[in-house]
């Protein structure tokens, strides 16, 4: 499990929502309750769409901070592997 640091900021018409130490994962919703759902499956889509380009996940970062937020708190990623197995038939020797 990582734990990397999201950001709230409370606006007229929603909640701005992203991960300090995960660049581009960013969401809004018309709650803080709907912000966290957003950002958790944010954050689980960008990451994986980094591992499936071969990408490094960024490293959490406890330090960083947004003297803009309204609320700070961390956000946590775990991550499942699954394992496919497919019989490939090889053509016949010549």
């Amino acid at each position: 499990m990582l734990t990397y640091k999201a950001l709230y900021k409370f606006l007229d018409h929603g909640v701005h929502a992203e991960v300090l130490d995960f660049p581009g994962t960013i969401t809004c919703g018309v709650n803080l309750e709907e912000a966290r759902r957003l950002l958790a499956s944010a954050l689980a889509d960008m990451a994986e769409t980094s591992l499936l380009r071969g990408e490094p996940l960024p490293q959490p970062d406890p330090s960083l901070t947004d003297p803009e937020a309204d609320l700070e708190e961390p956000i946590h990623l775990l991550l499942t592997a699954a394992s496919h197995v497919r019989i490939v038939p090889q053509a016949p020797a010549p």
